[in-house]
């Protein structure tokens, strides 16, 4: 080798020449890959807490932990005392409405024939309203509390009922169990046909993701089965314990294959971009510069800094520092550095 400046020139009859890979830098379409841990779960939008309308004591549970259920399906039966004092308040209503109806309907007749006063009518037509609404009250009372009005006292408990179809996540209550609180959830149901795959991005890597988004998610439970989705959800907020950015994909999952608290790994796909793209083995650490070398003339080399943007293995996308066509040593370029 002869250096001329910062030039290296390989000479004619050199044996340096049979050892040196020359070849020219292509121009490439690469995209960044983001790789991050991640977890399944449950829509929240498609999850539902139950609560009894009322507190009481279970005297029946008709589903159990992990079962599938549909929209309206008794859950639970309820003796409840509080339902007892709604019906009992529903039953003197509608004999209050049943007699104010019948003194109305006395006292129209009796003032066709002038038998009773005006004022008489009147105060019958205020109780009536007055019984009427009281009754519609209860009416429309039991009405929330999802039990029918007219059925006997020996079948008056609560009924609890799935307010969505999916599967029963939690079960806190069994048979007997006393609900003092009617705030206090009893079970959590859980439609599982649309699964979230919640990915932590760090704080750092954060102006790379955005969405609709392409990603890639792969499951610990099923190795070889790639999911292909887009970003749905970027959070506003970064969590302040672990400084990472929440992201979520939305998979359908009318298999139920895809559960709850599954480990995944998601591989986040940036924008197309061209690059210099050069084998590895082109590159050449001095210290904290990475280079190679590029002919400028034949068999004539200078050294140039280079740029990294991706690393990809066996290849590695160039920023700057290598144009597109340069001729580059591709390999051996180790015996120049001497």
């Amino acid at each position: 080798m002869v250096r001329e400046g910062d030039k290296i020139l390989v000479p004619d009859g050199s044996a340096l020449r049979k050892r040196l890979t020359v070849a020219a830098a292509p121009l490439q379409s690469v995209s960044a890959q983001l790789v991050l841990p991640a977890i399944l779960e449950s829509d929240p939008a498609r999850t539902a807490v139950v609560l009894p309308a009322l507190g009481g004591r279970v005297l029946q549970l008709k589903v159990a932990l992990g079962e599938r259920v549909v929209r309206g399906q008794v859950l639970a039966l309820i003796d409840s005392p509080d339902l007892a004092q709604a019906y009992d308040d529903n039953d003197k209503a509608a004999e209050s409405f049943k007699l104010a109806k019948i003194t109305l309907a006395r006292q129209q007749e009796q003032s066709k024939i002038g038998t009773a006063s005006d004022q008489d009518l009147d105060q019958a037509k205020s109780n009536f309203a007055q019984a009427e609404a009281e009754f519609l009250r209860t009416q429309a009372y039991l009405k929330v509390l999802g039990v029918a009005p007219d059925i006997k006292p020996s079948s008056r408990v609560l009924t609890v009922t799935a307010p969505v179809g999916g599967s029963i996540t939690t079960l806190a209550v069994t048979p007997g169990t006393i609900i003092n609180d009617p705030t206090q959830s009893i079970m959590t149901i859980a439609d599982l046909s649309t699964v979230w795959v919640t990915a932590m991005v760090p704080e750092k890597d954060v102006a790379a993701i955005s969405k609709n988004q392409d990603a890639d998610v792969s499951l610990d439970a099923y190795p070889g089965r790639v999911l292909h989705g887009k970003v749905l959800f970027v959070s506003d907020v970064i969590e302040p314990d672990s400084r990472r950015n929440k992201v979520r994909i939305a998979f359908a999952n009318a298999d139920h294959a895809l559960k709850p608290n599954m480990f995944a790994t998601v591989t986040l796909l940036g924008a197309p971009r061209s690059r210099v793209v050069l084998p590895s083995s082109a590159l050449l650490m001095n210290n904290d510069r990475t280079s190679v070398f590029v002919a400028v003339a034949p068999w004539t080399f200078e050294r140039r800094t280079v740029d990294l943007d991706l690393d990809e293995g066996t290849s590695v996308a160039i920023r700057s520092g290598v144009n597109a066509g340069d001729q580059v040593v591709i390999k051996g370029g180790l015996l120049l550095n001497d």
